[in-house]
C-alpha cells in the first residue's frame, strides 16, 4: 500500500509540527517532500500531496478538502517572521512588492493596507531578497526564514543603538537591508492583532477529502507534540542550517509562533476569511470542515 504523501513547508516555523515525522518516533512511516508555501497549496490541489500544511487562504480556494483539527501554524501577537519592510512610512508607499511564495500572508498585507494603513498602492508579484528589493518597489512583503533574519538583524542593531527611532546606519553588513538608509519594518501578525484584536493564523494543515483516518489525525497531532517537546534540538539544529543563534531561534519557536487552532485561533482565522471575502480576495467564507479526529475514547484504547 502507498505511503501516504505530505507537503510541507521548507521554513523554520512548520518544523515542530512534522519532528515526529522527520527526526521522531514516527520517521518513515509518511512519504515527504518539502517547498515553499504556495507550492505546497499547488501540490494538495493538483493530486500531487495527500496531505500539505497550506497557506490558511488556500483552504478557501479548494474543494473537497479538510482541515486537520487542533493544530496550525499561528501567532497570538508578533510573529517575526512576516515583515513588511519599506523604505519610507507606510502611509507613503505607492509600490509594493509581494512575495511569489505567500500567498496567506499576502491576503494580510492587502487587508492591512486597505483597513489598517489606509492606503492603495500597486502591488507587484516579485521573488523577494531583502537585500535588494527596495531598490526595485517603496516596500516589501518578507516571509520565513528570510524575514526572520532581517528581525533577527534589526533587533541586533537595536541593542547596539537603543536610543536610535529608525533603523539602520552602521556596517553594511549588519544592515537588514542591503544599503537601504532608513527603513521601515512592520510586524504583519502584530498589526493584524493592532486592527482585529485576534490572533493571526498562517497556515493550517489540508487533507484530499477521505484521505486520513482518526487514527493518521492522531499521527499529526503526536508528532506536533514530539516537535514541541523538542524545540531546543530544533533550534540547535536549524541554527547550523541558518547561521542564526540558536538561542534566538529556539525563542522564536517558543514564543512567537503558536502551534494551536484553538477557541481564539479559529475566530482569528473565520475573521480573516470573513475580511478576505469582503475584500474580494476568495469568492466567499465558505464554514471550516474539519477531519474527523479519535475520540478520547478510542484514543486511549489505540494507546
Amino acid at each position: 500500500m502507498a505511503k501516504l504523501r505530505i507537503s510541507i513547508v521548507e521554513f523554520l516555523n512548520t518544523a515542530p509540527l512534522v519532528w515526529g515525522f522527520t527526526d521522531g518516533p514516527l520517521q518513515g512511516k509518511y512519504d515527504l517532500s518539502f517547498a515553499v508555501p504556495s507550492q505546497c497549496a499547488e501540490d494538495l490541489r493538483a493530486g500531487r500531496a495527500d496531505v500539505g500544511i497550506i497557506p490558511a487562504i488556500e483552504y478557501q480556494r479548494m474543494d473537497d478538502v479538510v482541515v486537520l483539527p487542533g493544530m496550525a501554524v499561528a501567532a497570538k501577537d508578533e510573529v517575526r517572521s512576516i515583515l513588511v519592510i519599506s523604505k519610507m512610512p507606510i502611509e507613503n508607499v505607492k509600490l509594493f512588492a509581494m512575495d511569489i511564495n505567500s500567498r496567506s500572508s499576502v491576503g494580510l498585507a492587502k487587508l492591512l493596507c486597505r483597513k489598517q494603513w489606509g492606503i492603495e498602492p500597486e502591488f507587484v508579484d516579485m521573488a523577494i531578497d531583502p537585500e535588494e528589493i527596495l531598490q526595485h518597489a517603496d516596500a516589501a512583503l518578507v516571509i520565513g526564514d528570510p524575514a526572520l533574519r532581517v528581525r533577527l538583524k534589526l533587533d541586533a542593531l537595536q541593542a547596539k543603538l537603543p536610543l536610535a527611532e529608525n533603523c539602520c546606519g552602521g556596517d553594511a553588513d549588519e544592515q537588514p537591508a542591503g544599503d537601504t538608509p532608513t527603513l521601515f519594518i512592520y510586524d504583519v501578525a502584530q498589526q493584524w492583532r493592532e486592527m482585529t484584536g485576534r490572533p493571526c493564523v498562517l497556515a493550517v494543515w489540508v487533507a484530499r477529502r477521505g484521505a486520513v483516518t482518526p487514527e493518521i489525525v492522531e499521527d499529526f497531532q503526536l508528532s506536533r507534540d514530539y516537535g514541541i517537546a523538542h524545540i531546543g534540538d530544533i533550534a540547535e539544529g536549524a541554527a547550523l542550517k541558518l547561521e542564526l543563534p540558536p538561542v534566538e531561534l529556539e525563542r522564536y519557536l517558543k514564543d512567537n509562533i503558536n502551534y494551536s487552532l484553538d477557541v481564539e485561533n479559529l475566530a482569528g482565522l473565520n475573521l480573516y476569511f470573513q475580511m478576505c471575502a469582503e475584500a474580494g480576495l476568495i469568492p466567499r467564507a465558505k464554514p471550516i470542515e474539519f477531519a474527523e479526529a479519535l475520540s478520547p475514547v478510542r484514543k486511549n484504547a489505540a494507546r
